[in-house]
């Protein structure tokens, strides 16, 4: 496909996300109706499509309006790159701009500070004031590719073996600075789920923040662990490969853990996957509560969340963060402890939930805080871990 039909594919797309549609569904549905298409032309679709739900408002400003074709023009110009190249209106390339779309490049002067930093109008005051001069400089890193990290499995290598295995399967891989086990991998290849240095269990994917998170926890030896709200075992594995012990995930959705046995296998890890709450008589020396979130740390890579979100379902999740705060210590044995994490840098589901906590309950003490914002070496993540007194 030529770059004009791949921008008039992504502009189809972008029509259907617009209107309601889930974006990696309107993806495989457009790849389902056009089969000619392939991997290199899929890809690079769905990059231009991201690259847009990144840049929404301050594309949809650039190019007059939130169609796809408006959204696209926007983003052209933000890349300073000349539209009539791609709106020729050959055969599969868009149609050629109107004077109206010519007109509206004119018309926008200069960007408002959030439209400009593509932050939901309703939370620019809110992360303005937590974030104070931070703020511009985090929504600009939002607003590009989120680097492609993975996890070193030191049950089985060292980060320089990994490295020297994906070298010898012609991935180029350097040295991530905010974990002792992330590797960077600055092409962006694809397909890394089939090469043997992962199939073979010595590195796995993980944001490098996620990783960073796990270096700060206790290290226990011979501990019991649970890890409450396990999704899809990231953190189970990463807490695995730093301690020793015996390792437990749950999740209040059972699904999310269908990967789990096959992620520890490979992994070389055993862990033991509970349908159900542990009894009330269990107790854990550590539990690590990766919560529900908002998901702002991540924005990079689910775009759309960052427009998805409003003043409700930030309540929502708030609520839901308390809650699972409250049931998550019941299984923290005496001495053991608690350790509460967020993919998010709003105060709203972090210090401040973790301060109501220890206001509300006595029985614990703050004994490590660290908010990760984004940056070029991993997403926004947070963690608070607690020590159970008595």
């Amino acid at each position: 496909m030529t770059p004009p039909a791949r921008h008039a594919a992504a502009i189809q797309i972008l029509d259907l996300i617009m209107s309601g549609q889930g974006v990696e569904k309107a993806l495989k549905d457009w790849a389902r109706g056009h089969r000619f298409a392939g991997s290199g032309d899929r890809a690079a679709i769905r990059d231009i499509c991201f690259e847009v739900l990144r840049e929404k408002r301050s594309v949809a400003a650039l190019g007059g309006g939130e169609t796809g074709r408006s959204l696209v023009l926007g983003l052209l110009r933000d890349q300073q790159r000349d539209p009539s190249d791609i709106f020729t209106g050959a055969t599969y390339a868009p149609p050629v701009l109107t004077d109206d779309e010519l007109a509206t490049g004119d018309d926008v002067g200069i960007l408002t500070e959030d439209v400009a930093a593509d932050c939901p109008a309703w939370l620019w005051p809110i992360v303005n004031k937590s974030l104070g001069n931070e703020c511009g400089d985090v929504f600009q890193i939002l607003r590009n590719r989120a680097p492609l990290t993975m996890r070193a499995n030191l049950r089985k290598s060292t980060r320089k073996q990994a490295m020297a295995a994906l070298t010898d399967h012609g991935i180029h891989a350097v040295e991530n600075p905010i974990s002792p086990t992330a590797i960077d991998l600055p092409d962006y290849p694809r397909n890394l789920k089939n090469l043997p240095p992962y199939l073979e269990g010595l590195v796995e994917l993980q944001d490098g923040a996620s990783q960073a998170i796990v270096e700060l926890l206790p290290g226990l030896v011979d501990a019991d662990i649970l890890d409450f709200c396990a999704g899809g075992g990231g953190k189970t594995l990463a807490i695995a490969g730093k301690l020793s012990g015996t390792f437990t995930a749950h999740d209040a959705f059972v699904q999310r853990m269908k990967d789990i046995p096959a992620r520890a296998e490979r992994a070389g890890i055993q862990v033991e996957i509970l349908d159900a709450l542990p009894s009330a008589e269990r107790k854990f020396d550590l539990v690590f509560c990766d919560a529900p979130c908002s998901g702002s740390g991540s924005w990079r890579r689910d775009p759309a969340g960052k427009w998805n979100i409003s003043p409700t379902s930030l309540t929502d999740v708030c609520d839901l963060q308390r809650k699972i705060l409250v049931q998550a210590a019941e299984f923290v044995a005496a001495d053991g402890y608690l350790a509460y994490a967020t993919c998010s840098f709003l105060p709203d589901e972090n210090a401040d939930q973790v301060a109501a906590f220890l206001k509300a309950d006595t029985k614990w003490r703050l004994t490590t805080e660290k908010q990760f914002l984004p940056t070029p070496q991993g997403d926004g993540f947070y963690i608070a871990i607690l020590k159970r007194l008595h």
